[in-house]
């Protein structure tokens, strides 16, 4: 996403308070409590290569989405450059939660409240006058709201055929030696 940036010569899309909020909504808080959650399973080699196989397919779909969506709202009428970049973090924020979904597999019911709970989260930061102000964040207008939510369905779509796309060949290559 800053190469991209660097080479449209762009403003950065996000501030570091905004990244506190990505980081935090769809990293920290939920990897605290996946970590807690009993695992049955046993150790596998290859820890590495897996994480390389699922982080940079998905990674790469959510920059790549978020970059496009930057740069499409940031040049909408009426639009300011705190609502592209509250925007650009609700579209990261949005395809972070579903990749959250995606590596929690499978789903329980508790995992999926914990992704609704992350994002009710953030709504609150957005629903807070002071915590909207202290984090900068912008409501957008209507067609700002609708660019979002479908840069989010594509970007976590987007993800998740990544790394699909990614295992098959894995398992492929597997398969062939």
């Amino acid at each position: 996403l800053t190469l991209l940036i660097g080479l449209a010569g762009s403003p950065f899309p996000f501030l570091p308070r905004h990244l506190t909020l990505i980081g935090t909504f769809s990293v920290g808080v939920p990897g605290f409590f996946l970590a807690l959650a009993p695992n049955h399973q046993l150790v596998r080699r290859g820890f590495l290569g897996r994480v390389l196989r699922f982080s940079l397919p998905a990674g790469t779909a959510a920059g790549a989405v978020t970059f496009v969506l930057y740069e499409i709202v940031r040049r909408l009428d009426g639009m300011s450059l705190d609502e592209a970049r509250t925007s650009a973090t609700m579209t990261l924020l949005g395809i972070g939660l579903v990749i959250l979904l995606l590596i929690s597999r499978p789903l329980r019911p508790w995992k999926v409240g914990l992704a609704a709970s992350m994002a009710a989260s953030y709504g609150a930061a957005m629903a807070i006058p002071s915590l909207r102000e202290f984090f900068q964040l912008d409501a957008p207008s209507l067609g700002g709201w609708l660019w979002v939510l479908g840069a989010v369905v594509v970007g976590g779509t987007g993800s998740w055929l990544a790394v699909e796309l990614r295992e098959r060949i894995a398992e492929g290559r597997g398969a062939q030696t």
